[in-house]
């Protein structure tokens, strides 16, 4: 049986990482929206693409999420951008609802499956898909950690003018200006960046990493980061699909671990055929556990708005 891969919203998030996953032949995929035409015409440009790449992934759009059925990973990248004018609450109340009615019929369809969030605000929208589920934290899962940690790895790499296969990057807590990247532990071939950048200019990075979204936005104008947020995702997808047990930075349900109990956080995890199989903990110093627990707290205030 081929794997079955279903997006959920096919914005560019959702068809890009349509896209990185059909043409690395991990999965068929099922592009589903509410707009009529969209994932049709996007599925079917991507399926005349496989010749050229010579890839076997079957590609669909549709509106019924019938034809999402069995599904062995769902990605959900549904939800509304916040537009000029509106709070941050109105912004999360939409997106809630919009969670409530996706997971409801991911449930119904593919209750076995393993459910990605891209959805912003990611940490928020991850536990309302959790808690609207009621599937076990191993399956679900929400991608942030990675898209930011490969931001800090080509500033990182830019900068030395090294390649970005030697570069690794650790990233913690949620995603945007709370997140925590820890420098001490990201490493260019195994040596510390602590030891090949100026603590100055190693700041100046970590400050870009944390307002890498808004910096593309500035220059788009209109719309936001697609490229690195699917293909972050589709990392997700290649690791637990091949049951890689890849150590990857994600936003997951913490039960006491790093101190923090009953929200979803940036934190190591490995992925596997049954979705987070393991959260790594690593010892923190009292600065970098507080920017955690600075983190954390920004979940629980969007969490309590909607209630989860």
């Amino acid at each position: 049986m081929r794997k079955k891969v279903s997006i959920v919203g096919s914005g560019n998030v959702g068809a890009t990482a349509a896209h990185w996953i059909a043409s690395k032949e991990l999965a068929d995929v099922v592009l589903i929206d509410i707009v009529e035409g969209v994932p049709q015409g996007k599925a079917l440009d991507l399926l005349e693409a496989m010749p050229i790449e010579k890839r076997d992934s079957h590609v669909i759009g549709t509106n019924d999420y019938a034809d999402t059925s069995n599904s062995d990973i769902v990605i959900i990248t549904a939800g509304i951008p916040r537009k000029p004018g509106m709070s941050r609450d109105d912004l999360l109340n939409t997106n809630y609802k919009i969670m409530q009615d996706v997971v409801g019929k991911v449930v119904q369809h593919s209750p076995n499956s393993i459910i990605v969030v891209v959805s912003n605000p990611l940490d928020a929208m991850a536990q309302a898909a959790y808690k609207i589920s009621k599937f076990s934290k191993n399956r679900v899962i929400g991608m942030a950690g990675v898209l930011d940690s490969a931001r800090f790895r080509a500033f990182i790499a830019e900068e030395l003018k090294v390649s970005v296969e030697n570069v690794t990057a650790f990233v913690l807590g949620g995603h945007g200006d709370t997140m925590v990247p820890l420098p001490r532990y990201s490493t260019v071939a195994g040596i510390p960046i602590t030891e090949l950048i100026a603590k100055d200019k190693l700041d100046a990075l970590v400050q870009r990493t944390a307002n890498g979204g808004a910096e593309i936005v500035k220059y788009l104008k209109t719309g936001s980061a697609y490229y690195a947020p699917s293909a972050a995702t589709a990392e997700m997808v290649e690791a637990i699909l091949k049951d890689k047990k890849k150590i990857l930075p994600c936003a997951a349900y913490l039960e006491g671990e790093y101190g923090i109990k009953g929200y979803f956080v940036g934190v190591p995890c490995k992925l596997g055929s049954r979705g987070l199989e393991q959260i790594i903990e690593i010892k923190l110093t009292p600065e970098e556990q507080a920017a955690l627990n600075k983190s954390a707290e920004s979940v629980k205030e969007l969490c309590a708005v909607i209630g989860v």
